[in-house]
């Protein structure tokens, strides 16, 4: 006989997100399973349910990151360019911790989970869409070139700014901005 669902259809939800806070406010080493299912208000039967374990749920943690980040981009990448980088910095700075377990690879360091590539692939649209938008009639290879270069410079500036380099006080509005300007400009927009 089938055992009984012990949880309510919210509890997925609550886990992640109390996985992300506890992520973010104590790092992904200390994350316990306990801890987290005492933080949602379940037990850790709760969690092996849905999750499996510990690896399977940081893995949807990530999944849920790259989820709302690619929201994020889709909903700018009607404005272009300039929309998609500006988009990439405030989803950055309002989930630094989620950024840099997404993009810094320090959670796979220290817990055996990655991201599953149907999660990934997506937040890379808008911005390949973009770019071929700017470059009409160029190859594929010259596309994905630019892609990488175009993401490069985004993903460098947000992760100094996140790290606090180079210093306090930096003009990080004025640096994003010539950035994103000169971005425009090798595109010919």
């Amino acid at each position: 006989m089938a055992r009984p669902i012990v949880h309510d259809g919210n509890l997925r939800r609550r886990l992640l997100d109390s996985a992300a806070s506890l992520i973010a406010r104590d790092g992904a080493s200390v994350v316990s399973l306990r801890g987290l299912a005492a933080a949602a208000g379940t037990s850790t039967t709760a969690v092996y349910s849905l999750f499996g374990g510990k690896t399977e749920l940081l893995s949807a943690v990530l999944d849920d990151g790259f989820a709302s980040f690619t929201a994020s981009q889709q909903e700018a990448a009607a404005g272009g360019l300039e929309a998609l980088g500006r988009a990439y910095r405030t989803w950055a700075l309002e989930h630094p911790v989620l950024y840099g377990l997404m993009f810094g690879g320090s959670l796979p360091s220290q817990v055996p989970c990655r991201p599953t590539p149907g999660a990934v692939e997506p937040s890379i649209g808008p911005l390949f869409a973009a770019v071929a938008a700017a470059l009409p009639g160029a190859p594929e290879d010259e596309i994905a070139s630019m892609v990488g270069v175009v993401w490069g410079q985004v993903h460098g500036l947000v992760s100094l700014e996140l790290a606090g380099a180079p210093a306090a006080g930096w003009a990080w509005d004025a640096a994003y901005d010539a950035a994103l300007r000169q971005i425009g400009r090798s595109l010919g927009r």
